[in-house]
């Protein structure tokens, strides 16, 4: 009796997460999936699914998840999927160091924990996989998104590195850098601007008058935005290619972006850059 690939999926009460659990079930993984609330376990347990409640920014939820998932399975986890994040909007100079430091804990360092968790548990086993899934401004800046932009750099270099230390050790280790993708993510990063910034107070209030009317749906809508699918596509080959690749870009702006950045003088590109809504 062949037995199923574990895999642990976080962020799956929406969008990437939710669409990759119920894909990754459907292509024969046992899936455990994390959400936040207690009310969005229901819908992924409907679908067959293991689901675990964690919270990247509470350190009993991680070791509550590793513990169980060990428990059911033995210890055999065959793969991380880490995908639950946020994006804090908001130029740099409105954001004070405690907003900041609430969109890395939950962007980077809870992602650190729960890998750091798990590597040994992949290292005795002689293999693993580990993909995190970061964003085109991990690799390229835009204005009004400085805390979700360092702390996706910052997650660049940690899995690289962590890429590079794991070498031969039959953990293979992954990035996926999405550009525009359906989900819930404009919503709530509507709800943190609302929630952190000054919006009236600060001098970029009327470009926080106009990125408001975007993100509440009645400005401009990306003609190149994917769905989770796109992802998934990619994380499939991350899972399961000999040699995976280190970067796997998604969405034409993301693919773009990334060879303008290599093309063109740096104070041309960031230029350009500038002019992006």
């Amino acid at each position: 009796m062949t037995v199923a690939r574990t895999i642990i999926v976080t962020g799956c009460s929406s969008g990437i997460g939710a669409y990759c659990a119920r894909a990754l079930k459907s292509d024969g993984w046992r899936v455990f999936a994390t959400v936040r609330k207690a009310e969005d376990l229901a819908a992924l347990e409907a679908d067959g699914i293991e689901a675990l409640l964690m919270d990247y920014t509470k350190r009993d939820t991680i070791d509550s998840l590793v513990e169980t998932v060990v428990e059911r399975t033995g210890g055999q986890i065959d793969a991380l999927f880490n995908n639950g994040a946020y994006g804090q909007p908001g130029a740099v100079e409105d954001l004070s160091t405690d907003v900041l430091r609430e969109q890395f804990e939950t962007n980077l360092f809870g992602w650190h924990e729960l890998t750091r968790q798990i590597v040994p548990l992949m290292r005795a086993r002689g293999r693993g996989r580990i993909v995190n899934c970061s964003s085109i401004l991990g690799l390229i800046p835009y204005r009004y998104r400085g805390a979700y932009t360092a702390s996706k750099y910052a997650l660049e270099g940690l899995t690289l590195t962590l890429r590079m230390e794991l070498a031969g050790s039959g953990i293979e280790v992954s990035l996926i850098e999405p550009g525009p993708i359906e989900s819930r993510f404009t919503a709530n990063s509507l709800a943190k601007i609302n929630q952190h910034i000054d919006l009236e107070g600060s001098v970029h209030a009327k470009e926080y008058k106009r990125q408001l009317k975007r993100l509440n749906g009645r400005g401009q809508i990306s003609r190149h935005k994917l769905g989770p699918d796109a992802v998934h596509a990619v994380l499939d080959h991350a899972l399961n290619a000999p040699r995976p690749k280190p970067h796997y870009l998604v969405t034409r702006p993301a693919k773009q972006g990334v060879l303008l950045k290599r093309l063109l003088p740096a104070q041309l590109f960031y230029t350009l850059m500038r002019r992006i809504d």
